[in-house]
């Protein structure tokens, strides 16, 4: 077969075909690999760019999912936070007012006892004046019978007559302090 001769003045090298059949060879075996490549190349790497395709896909459909969830899982537990925090406080107003309100008893409790306890106090205290009253008043009497037979010179043995005077000095005795209060109150204002 003849060589090929460029027209351009050009050398190709090792490209420049050197008969006519290289050239139709060449053409033939590029259209036999384009045909292997588009029969069975071509499908297998569209299968895997699909299968590619489809698994980042189905990732990001699965992280979407997951940041829903997520999203939908900060808001509960926010709500749940609300609730707890309403709830704290709730409780703590609670305990508030359950401690103003022993305190309250309590409060109550100790002003009862202790107006009962001035109650008892002033009952001791009133019960004890009557009986020493009535202590100083036969004693006082005693004393005043015997001091006034004295005096006298004659016996004031008689019980009745003893007990009308020892009350009418009483009588006298106490509203003395009275008269002076009154007389002692004037004079200082």
């Amino acid at each position: 077969m003849p060589v090929l001769e460029t027209s351009t003045g050009i050398d190709f090298g090792p490209l420049l075909p050197h008969y006519l059949s290289e050239i139709v060879m060449g053409i033939l075996l590029m259209v036999v690999i384009y045909l292997v490549m588009r029969a069975k190349v071509v499908p297998a790497f569209e299968k895997m760019y699909e299968e590619r395709r489809a698994s980042i896909e189905g990732g990001m459909e699965k992280a979407e999912a997951a940041q829903r969830e997520a999203e939908a899982a900060l808001v509960e537990y926010k709500a749940q936070l609300a609730d707890a925090r309403a709830e704290a406080a709730r409780i703590r107003e609670d305990a508030k007012n359950q401690g103003a309100q022993i305190l309250a008893e309590m409060r109550e409790e100790a002003q009862a006892e202790s107006a009962r306890i001035r109650s008892q106090a002033h009952t001791a205290i009133e019960a004890e004046r009557t009986q020493v009253v009535a202590q100083l008043r036969s004693e006082v009497g005693g004393l005043a019978t015997t001091l006034a037979g004295r005096i006298v010179g004659e016996s004031l043995d008689d019980d009745e007559r003893a007990r009308r005077t020892v009350e009418r000095f009483l009588v006298d005795l106490e509203s003395q302090p009275a008269a002076q209060q009154t007389t002692a109150g004037s004079g200082t204002a």
